[in-house]
């Protein structure tokens, strides 16, 4: 009996260690509207970073939103920009022209200050496995083909914890990801809210995107009509507006907030809950 007991527990680890058991949908951790930390939580943090991310999943966010970029040596990073110029001292030039062996040789994090010294660019399976079961992912696809991240997600078992963000004019990326990952939730942007009902007839997503220039009652009422969830970007450039902003989103019922003041979001939200 002991040595069955055993065999049940090791194979139960072994499940809990694929991170299929840990993933899938997930209600928001903080009243009902998902918080996502844009770049992670990076205010006083290099942008992009897993510190960044780290910070995100500390705080109790939902999601973090990545930008993947592909290296000249073909691997995945997540950096904003297209070039390094704006994170590394004395260097410059295009992502895509350094292997990942370089870009890892360059510090993000001293212009920051001391504390971060040698903070590197993150790999994409670094992100994946600092989240696995933790959080979920807002990718941002900058310059990478769908394909090539695939088999990735499935290594870590997170193609329902990562929802894909493209406008919905990159017709063949999302075709790409719909064909190689059906499982995997593509989140198009349509712009326009005009443009709603060709992106559910192209697409069936479950999820869209949107930001506060499209953002409206009936844009919000069209897709929860089919069943689908909406976030929003809240260009949050403003301090003084941050509260009208989140404010006027949870208004509108949307189901989740890409913010670059997190935790304030969170505080906001759960003041708001207990009103």
């Amino acid at each position: 009996m002991c040595g069955y007991s055993k065999i049940i527990g090791f194979i139960f680890l072994l499940f809990l260690g694929s991170g299929h058991a840990q993933n899938g949908p997930f209600k928001p951790k903080n009243g009902n509207t998902y918080v996502i930390a844009h770049r992670g939580e990076h205010n006083g943090i290099p942008e992009n970073s897993l510190a960044a991310y780290r910070k995100a999943i500390d705080l109790g966010c939902d999601y973090i939103e990545i930008d993947v970029r592909t290296t000249k040596d073909r691997k995945f990073v997540s950096v904003h920009n297209a070039t390094i110029d704006a994170y590394v001292i004395g260097k410059t030039g295009k992502v895509a022209d350094f292997t990942l062996s370089q870009l890892h040789g360059m510090d993000i994090g001293i212009k920051l200050g001391e504390k971060w010294r040698n903070t590197k660019i993150p790999t994409f399976e670094e992100i994946l496995a600092l989240c696995q079961g933790k959080i979920g992912i807002y990718l941002d696809l900058k310059e990478a083909d769908p394909k090539d991240l695939i088999p990735f997600i499935k290594k870590y078992g997170m193609e329902d914890a990562i929802v894909w963000y493209l406008p919905a004019s990159a017709h063949n990326e999302l075709i790409s990801i719909k064909t190689n990952c059906p499982e995997c939730l593509i989140m198009p942007d349509p712009g326009n809210k005009r443009n709603i009902r060709k992106v559910f007839k192209d697409y069936a997503p479950k999820y869209m995107a949107s930001d506060m220039g499209n953002i409206s009652k009936s844009f919000v009422k069209q897709i929860h009509s089919k069943e689908v969830k909406v976030f929003v970007d809240d260009n949050g450039d403003d301090p003084k507006k941050w509260h009208q902003k989140w404010q006027k989103l949870l208004d509108l019922g949307v189901d989740g907030i890409q913010t670059d003041q997190p935790q304030a979001l969170i505080e906001f939200i759960l003041t708001t809950k207990n009103q």
